[in-house]
């Protein structure tokens, strides 16, 4: 088994998927929290695979999205003083997490 010949992405997926943090909502409750999921979904986009990132965590993308355009707006100033892009951006995100999380719990 030569380690030289698996690219590091790899390798830091799979270091990665064998270290995910334990949700302490679902240790304590045994209820799923509205956030769980999100780990596998973000391992699955990098890996490549769309589908299983959509099926293990639908809020995944645009969490990320979203995250990606407050970094991109925080250093570039892309958004207006009154920052409606961003409050809309979040307000949509925190509406999938919602809906997601209660189609989940309603077990549809």
């Amino acid at each position: 088994m030569a380690l030289q010949n698996i690219p590091c992405s790899l390798l830091f997926i799979n270091w990665l998927q064998g270290h995910l943090l334990p949700c302490p909502f679902k240790y304590l409750t045994g209820i799923d929290c509205p956030g769980c999921g999100f780990q596998r979904a973000v391992v699955a986009l990098l890996k490549g695979n769309l589908h299983e990132s959509f099926s293990l965590y639908p809020p995944a993308i645009p969490i990320l999205l979203t995250a990606l355009w407050w970094l991109a707006d925080s250093i570039y100033k892309l958004d207006k003083p009154s920052a409606v892009i961003k409050k809309t951006l979040f307000m949509i995100t925190g509406s999938i997490i919602l809906v997601s999380y209660v189609i989940k719990i309603a077990g549809l």
